[in-house]
């Protein structure tokens, strides 16, 4: 069974060059530092699935599975899954001898615990993935039964350290899990051990000596340094200061110049699981966003080329589906789309009543974007110039990410916001969370903060979700992804294409499909900095 599940999975239709080995023996020792931007609001993603806490937090938490290069399921916390003939029950046989960072057993307790206290009721992806289970069973320490009342194949593409974070029930049972302290000195049974976080400055980590993966890690420490400023991080990158940076650390008009240097590499490998796509959420419960001719227009305003090619220095190609094309099986190339065209979006604005006043402005409007650096800033002042053009004045505002979070995702104090989701490796983990209603308005980032509440759309959803076959997925999913094109509560902007700049001498830094997400356990220098 678990040979057919992998070649459903297999459905993705990436197809992925094997990554290179190193072929020296790897050394072990030194210390790494890496940037963080921007710092992390909490240190564990089973609470928070934003980038800078998911990439940190996979070094400290394990996942029950990894994956290789090929999208193939590899032991982690699970030593094996298996699956039932009817895809409703996944049996999970777990490592054993597996310890926290403080010395206490990691047991199916803390598997049991985890399910039923954190991904069923506050991960903003496994809140969806996991609400049809209806018993967690633990006949042993090291056996974890999950039974569904319909299957969840979806299930075996979230189960790595990002997807899925155990957390200990030891530490977080009958506490307010989402103000337990221990969020901020994360325990966990990864690689490295947590040590210090200074906030502003730097979050340090430590080598675990009691890891499971004998020999593993090879550093001895890492360091997670935060530089706000990307002209600072290119500096520390190119000078060795730092010797790691993900999710593309540094100004995009910078990144060829760097990769010519002989000390540093641009590596676009390690992000293919995340299937990024850059989108703006239309706050449709505002009086003037009801009007899908009104969304319409504002689809009609901007140039998808030009936000790719101008904006994101060609690090992304124009986007028509949130359903990334890497996701070839499920991408939906037939949906409506919105082709750059000013006139016809006036020509909207116009029969939707917003006429030109006598100073010619129609609304008036705030744009909110992700405080991720400068590429989704200036993605905001290219829509509040290719706005003011069709006669809506735009007003940008910009803030950390801990009020932008609540502003849009809680209060829904907005009018579009600028963001980018992680579609991952079935649209059920990472797609869905942006139309389904139950998460409105709940303070769960990354969810679903349009307001888009469509009945049809819900069951589309849930039918994907709980289908037992492959092929009525994929129909589902583009079916899906037709109506929201057509009711247009979020506007596909770009598919993102990450990259990590790192020293020459760092081997081994890219190890999987979700390294941008994954433990760097792998990582060593070739020669100590």
């Amino acid at each position: 069974m678990q040979t057919k599940l992998l070649s459903r999975i297999a459905l993705i239709g990436w197809t992925l060059a094997a990554l290179a080995h190193p072929a020296a023996a790897q050394v072990a020792g030194g210390t790494l530092t890496s940037i963080i931007q921007p710092e992390p609001v909490v240190l564990t993603s089973a609470l928070n699935t934003a980038a800078p806490t998911g990439f940190f937090s996979a070094n400290v938490f394990d996942g029950l599975i990894e994956y290789d290069n090929d999208f193939k399921l590899k032991p982690a916390l699970a030593t094996r899954w298996d699956v039932s003939a009817d895809g409703k029950t996944i049996t999970l046989k777990l490592r054993e001898g597996v310890k926290w960072h403080d010395g206490k057993p990691f047991t199916s307790a803390d598997v049991k615990w985890t399910v039923e206290n954190v991904w069923q009721k506050i991960h903003a992806r496994n809140q969806i993935l996991y609400q049809k289970i209806t018993a967690v069973e633990t006949p042993d320490a090291h056996t974890v039964v999950l039974r569904f009342s319909e299957p969840s194949l979806a299930i075996l593409s979230s189960l790595n350290s990002n997807g899925a974070q155990v957390l200990p029930k030891h530490l977080y049972e009958g506490t307010d899990v989402l103000t337990n302290p221990y969020n901020n000195k994360p325990v966990g049974t990864g690689a490295f051990v947590f040590k210090e976080w200074s906030k502003g400055n730097y979050i340090t980590v430590e080598r675990n000596p009691d890891y499971w993966d004998k020999g593993k890690p090879y550093l001895d420490r890492i360091i997670f340094k935060v530089i706000p400023d990307a002209g600072a991080r290119a500096a520390a990158l190119e000078s060795g200061e730092v010797q790691y940076g993900p999710f593309s650390p540094v100004p995009l008009r910078d990144a060829e110049r760097l990769s010519k240097l002989p000390n540093l590499k641009i590596e676009r490998r390690g992000y293919a699981w995340l299937s990024p796509w850059l989108f703006a959420d239309l706050n449709i419960d505002k009086p003037h966003f009801k009007d899908v001719r009104v969304r319409q227009a504002i689809a009609h305003a901007i140039d998808r080329n030009t936000i790719s090619k101008v904006v994101w220095y060609g690090f992304g190609k124009p986007a028509i589906s949130p359903v990334s094309s890497t996701l070839t099986a499920f991408h939906n190339p037939a949906v409506p789309q919105y082709a750059h065209d000013p006139k016809k979006a006036e020509a909207l604005l116009d029969a939707a009543g917003l006429k030109r006043g006598s100073d010619g402005v129609r609304l008036r409007i705030d744009i909110d974007y992700l405080p991720y650096g400068d590429d989704y800033k200036r993605t905001a002042e290219y829509f509040k110039q290719a706005l003011k053009r069709v006669g809506i004045e735009a007003n940008v505002r910009s803030q950390d990410t801990a009020t932008y979070t609540k502003r849009v995702y809680g209060d829904r104090d907005f009018d579009i916001s600028i963001v980018w989701f992680a579609g991952f490796a079935d649209p059920s983990v990472g797609v869905t969370r942006a139309y389904w209603p139950d998460l409105i308005g709940k303070n769960i980032p990354w969810t679903n903060a349009s307001g888009y509440r469509d009945p049809a759309a819900r069951k589309l959803i849930e039918q994907a979700q709980s289908s037992g076959d492959p092929a009525e997925r994929v129909r589902l999913f583009k079916e899906l992804q037709a109506k929201v094109q057509t009711e247009l509560p979020s506007i596909p902007l770009i598919e993102i294409e990450f990259f990590t700049v790192h020293a020459a001498n760092l081997k081994g830094a890219v190890a999987s499909v979700d390294q941008s997400y994954g433990t760097l356990k792998n990582a060593w220098f070739d020669k100590q900095p």
